[in-house]
């Protein structure tokens, strides 16, 4: 399953595109001096460590080129950790208004924690983009201009179809990062899909303190499967997870006996896919995300431009045994 952009994305990443020259990463902090004179647009995103968000960064990073060369600049804000994610990104986005964004690029992954600090953004007069999360009905809510991403459910419903189609029965969806808007979307799309197609999936949530612990990961998910034998499918909310899953079916001795898939790519996932270890990898291209949100916050900001399509959506893509070979090549230069 492949969505297609509308005509207007490639259009939208040419105009960014013939602005682009030479420049600096984005920062890391608030603190740091940025150009006078052109467009400050901040950008939050994920912790440092997240091999996900490190490929959104880049995204972000080649859209800042552009930027910068028409003298603004671009600010990356992320939290330390996932503890307290909600309210932290929340306080990055005040933090922003207080550094004088003039535009804001903001993942709403716990709407409930973020929104207010968002809406004032947005009450402040800083247009404001979302991506990643929270998706065009909460970009509504906030006054958000628009929602940049994947439809979450509808890629969980994906992985979820493509289990059942393919004959698996139980489907684990492993979940580091419970509360999130967009991870608790693909669990329930996973079960819905999984349902859909004969299937059944049930939830495995996990302390957010184990996020990046392949140890802790790779124990919980071993003790799930050993303890549960009509397990035959497990999903999981990103690839650090993955390989954990992998680590834990084998170390089980369930190699064969249950399956793997996962959200978003590496180059691990798409070796074992290639191999025939691991069924597929929900791909909703976060390079893209970060480069055209990026872009989009500028444009509006600079010259009112905005693309026509709302949500504009950069996912799901269904990456498996049939097609992993074109996606590699990509993964291998950071923007898959």
């Amino acid at each position: 399953m492949k969505t297609r952009f509308s005509k207007v994305v490639p259009l939208f990443a040419a105009a960014a595109l013939l602005l682009a020259g030479c420049s600096a990463p984005a920062a890391e902090t608030p603190t740091e001096e940025t150009p006078t004179g052109g467009i400050k647009v901040y950008v939050i995103g994920g912790m440092p460590a997240d091999p996900f968000w490190g490929v959104v960064k880049a995204g972000a990073e080649a859209a800042a080129k552009a930027v910068e060369a028409a003298g603004g600049s671009v600010t990356w804000l992320g939290p330390k950790n996932y503890d307290n994610l909600g309210p932290d990104a929340g306080k990055l986005v005040d933090d922003a208004v207080s550094a004088g964004a003039q535009a804001i690029v903001v993942a709403d992954w716990v709407p409930d924690a973020e929104n207010e600090a968002i809406m004032r953004a947005v009450a402040a007069g800083i247009p404001v983009i979302h991506y990643n999360a929270g998706g065009i009905e909460q970009a509504d809510i906030t006054g958000a201009l628009t929602y940049i991403g994947a439809d979450d459910y509808v890629a969980g419903v994906a992985g979820g179809e493509y289990f059942g189609k393919a004959g698996y029965k139980h489907v684990l969806c492993v979940n580091t990062v419970p509360g999130s808007a967009n991870q608790e979307a693909r669990c329930k799309g996973v079960a819905d899909g999984a349902k859909a197609n004969g299937a059944k999936s049930t939830q495995l949530p996990l302390p957010s303190s184990n996020f990046g612990n392949p140890t802790a990961v790779a124990n919980a998910i071993k003790a799930a499967i050993s303890k549960d034998a009509t397990i035959d499918g497990i999903v999981t909310i990103g690839v650090q997870d993955a390989d954990s899953a992998a680590s834990a079916i084998e170390q089980a001795g369930k190699a064969g006996k249950v399956q793997l898939g996962t959200f978003d790519l590496s180059e691990s996932q798409l070796n074992r896919i290639k191999a025939g270890t691991q069924l597929f990898a929900i791909d909703q291209q976060p390079w893209l995300q970060g480069y055209l949100a990026t872009s989009a916050a500028w444009q509006y900001a600079q010259y009112g431009i905005l693309p026509a399509s709302r949500p504009l959506l950069t996912g799901p893509s269904l990456v498996t045994k049939d097609n992993v070979d074109v996606v590699i090549a990509g993964v291998a230069n950071g923007v898959r």
